[in-house]
C-alpha cells in the first residue's frame, strides 16, 4: 500500500519524453519514453514500464485547447502571428498582411520555397519584399505541400 504522506508529482522536461518524479519538492526518479513503453528510474535502478498507472504515477494531461485552437490565417493561408490588414493581391496572387495597426512591414501568408544563390530555402510567411527580390514558388496552405514541392525541384 502507498503511503497517504507520499504527493507524487511528476513534471514535464521534454514535451511527451522526458519527466521527473518529485515528492513534494524532493526529485524521487524520473521517466523517459521509448518505443516499448517508458524507462523508470528510481532510486538508481531502471525497470522498462507499459503502465506507469500500476506504480501510482499518472503523467499531465496535455490541454485540449491548444489542440483545438485554430491558427491564425487569411485566405486559408496560416500566418505566423495575428493578421493586421489582411488583404489578397490578386496580381501577385498572395496574402499579404502586417503584424500590428502601425507596422509598414508587409508579410505574406503561408508557406513558400525560395531561391537564394545557395539554394532553394523553406520559409513560412516571408516579408513580401523577399518574394519580389527572389524566385520563389506558393503560397502553399500547408508545410506537407511547401515540402512535397521542395523535393521536386531537388529532384531535377
Amino acid at each position: 500500500m502507498q503511503d497517504m504522506s507520499v504527493r507524487i508529482e511528476t513534471k514535464e522536461l521534454i514535451p511527451d519524453k522526458e519527466w521527473i518524479i518529485k515528492n513534494g519538492r524532493e526529485k524521487i526518479g524520473s521517466i523517459q519514453k521509448n518505443k516499448r513503453g517508458y524507462i523508470l528510474t528510481k532510486q538508481g535502478q531502471k525497470l522498462l514500464v507499459k503502465n506507469l498507472g500500476e506504480y501510482g504515477i499518472e503523467l499531465p494531461q496535455k490541454k485540449l485547447e491548444s489542440s483545438i485552437s485554430i491558427p491564425d490565417q487569411i485566405y486559408d493561408y496560416p500566418c505566423s502571428s495575428k493578421p493586421f490588414d489582411p488583404i489578397f493581391n490578386i496580381k501577385k496572387k498572395l496574402p499579404i498582411f502586417t503584424k500590428s495597426k502601425k507596422s509598414k512591414s508587409q508579410f505574406c501568408a503561408g508557406y513558400y520555397i525560395i531561391q537564394f544563390r545557395k539554394g532553394w530555402v523553406k520559409s513560412f510567411c516571408p516579408k513580401l519584399i523577399t518574394l519580389e527580390r527572389y524566385s520563389y514558388k506558393g503560397p502553399f496552405k500547408t508545410e506537407l505541400e511547401m515540402k512535397s514541392e521542395l523535393n521536386k525541384i531537388n529532384k531535377l
